[in-house]
């Protein structure tokens, strides 16, 4: 089991309160673990990663562990905790402006 921290604004669009618990079959990757989202919850398609590439959007970040996974492969394992249930991943959206 993934748990899966949305900003607020995911967490309304999704209609989900507090963490998302996911079961992701193909091993713990941010890939996996976003297909599973968006598999669960279709209205967040396109909010987090392009439809068209996959790739990130430019305003969402992904931390676990204390560390910025942001710029990861996608297929790079999670860590540990997080692959365990015990560290939540974090999908958090970036400030930006002065």
């Amino acid at each position: 089991m993934i748990r899966v921290v949305l900003p607020a604004h995911l967490r309304r669009l999704a209609g989900v309160h507090g963490e998302v618990d996911l079961d992701v079959a193909d091993g713990a990757t941010l890939r996996s673990v976003l297909d599973a989202l968006e598999t669960r919850y279709p209205e967040l398609r396109g909010t987090i990663r392009d439809h068209g590439t996959g790739r990130r959007r430019a305003f969402v970040r992904f931390f676990a562990c204390e560390e910025d996974l942001s710029h990861e492969p996608p297929d790079a394992p999670l860590p540990a905790p997080v692959a365990a249930g015990a560290e939540p991943l974090l999908v958090v959206g970036a400030m930006a402006g002065g």
